[in-house]
């Protein structure tokens, strides 16, 4: 499962993230999104984990939203999956682009 990590602070790092999860399971990659295209390289203050236990990522979930990391409580959701939509966002195929985009949208439950 795919975990979106928000509100974190600038300083937190890869491996002190992966530490928090950790705890509740094995835990794939840890990803911290930084600002590398205007060339700061700034962390933009969220980042992805990915757990392959699905029972495991819902308790790492549960017990970390809200968690006070390095003075920021932290929002901890299921990441939203990639949409192979092409009638949304601003780059669309049936507006004639040449780009093709995977835009994330929550997916409804029946």
């Amino acid at each position: 499962m795919n975990i979106y990590v928000g509100n974190l602070s600038l300083e937190v790092t890869d491996e002190e993230l992966r530490q928090e999860f950790v705890v509740f399971g094995e835990v794939i990659s840890v990803t911290i999104l930084s600002d590398r295209y205007i060339g700061s390289g700034q962390p933009r203050g969220y980042g992805f984990v990915e757990m392959p236990s699905k029972s495991e990522s819902e308790t790492a979930i549960i017990s970390l939203n809200g968690k006070n990391l390095k003075g920021r409580a932290i929002d901890v959701i299921e990441a939203l999956p990639l949409s192979n939509r092409k009638d949304i966002g601003l780059l669309s195929e049936r507006r004639g682009s040449r780009f093709k985009f995977n835009i994330r949208t929550r997916q409804r439950e029946s």
